[in-house]
C-alpha cells in the first residue's frame, strides 16, 4: 500500500496544500482533481519523489522508497512530447526502461513502424501509448496518471482508460488519476475522487455508479463513450 502522511509543498513561500494524508491500494484507481493551481502536479511529483516536500513522508508498505534503485512509483505527464527526448526513435525511448511485454504492445496498438520515427511524428494519443508503455515496462506498483487523456478525443480515452483498469487489476499496480474532468474521474475510479485544498484532501462520493469507458472506439463508444463500467 502507498501511504502518503500530512504532506505539505509550495513554492517561493506559498503554501500550496498542507496535511495531506491519504493510502492507495494495489490494483485501485483513486482519483484526484481541484482548482488550477491547487498543487495537483505538485503532489503527484512528490508522490513520485521527483519533488520534495516541506513537510510529511510517502511510505510503501511501510517503507519510505529508496533512493538510486528501481522506483516503485512511475510519473506519467500529461504531455508525453516534453518528456521525451526528441532526438531519440522511439525504439530507445521505450528501450530505456527494457524491452516491452509483447501482450501489451499489441494491447495498445503499437504499431512497428512506430520504432523507427521520433516523437514528432507521431500524434498525441500515439506518444500517450508510448509514455504509458515505457512506465509500465519500468515494473511500478503505481501510477501517477497527471491529465494524461486531457489533450485526447473520448474515444481516445475511452481506450487508454479502458486498458488502464484492466491492467491495474491484473498487475495489481495503483494508480492516481489526476484530471480536471470530476466526471471522467466518477467513472474510472474505484477508490474514490478526492479534491486537493489548501488543507487537505476531502472526498467525495460519485452521483453514479462508477461505471465508464467503452473500449470499444466504434459503434457504441461513439455514442456514449464512458459508459462501460471500469471494475475494480
Amino acid at each position: 500500500m502507498l501511504e502518503a502522511h500530512d504532506l505539505a509543498a509550495g513554492f517561493d513561500g506559498r503554501t500550496l496544500f498542507d496535511g495531506v494524508t491519504f493510502a492507495l491500494e494495489s490494483g485501485r484507481i483513486m482519483g484526484l482533481c481541484g482548482a488550477s493551481g491547487a498543487g495537483k502536479t505538485t503532489l503527484g511529483r512528490v508522490i513520485a519523489g521527483l519533488h520534495r516536500p516541506s513537510a510529511g513522508v510517502v511510505r510503501i508498505d511501510g517503507q519510505q522508497p529508496a533512493s538510486g534503485k528501481a522506483q516503485p512509483v512511475q510519473y506519467l505527464h500529461q504531455s508525453p512530447l516534453a518528456a521525451m527526448n526528441p532526438r531519440w526513435k522511439i525504439r530507445c525511448i521505450l528501450a530505456e526502461a527494457g524491452q516491452p511485454e509483447a501482450g501489451l504492445l499489441t494491447a495498445f496498438g503499437v504499431d512497428a513502424e512506430w520504432m523507427g520515427r521520433f516523437p514528432h511524428e507521431l500524434s498525441g494519443g500515439q506518444l500517450q501509448r508510448i509514455s504509458i508503455l515505457r512506465a509500465l515496462t519500468a515494473n511500478p506498483r503505481y501510477l501517477i496518471a497527471d491529465e494524461i487523456t486531457a489533450p485526447l478525443d473520448p474515444v481516445s480515452q475511452a481506450r487508454i482508460w479502458h486498458l488502464l483498469g484492466q491492467i491495474a487489476r491484473s498487475k495489481q499496480i495503483g494508480i492516481l488519476a489526476i484530471s480536471h474532468d470530476r466526471a471522467l474521474l466518477d467513472r474510472i475510479c474505484c477508490q474514490g475522487r478526492f479534491e486537493l485544498g489548501q488543507r487537505g484532501l476531502i472526498r467525495h462520493e460519485a452521483a453514479g455508479p462508477v461505471g465508464v469507458i467503452d473500449p470499444d472506439p466504434a459503434g457504441r463508444s461513439a455514442r456514449s463513450a464512458g459508459r462501460t463500467a471500469v471494475r475494480c
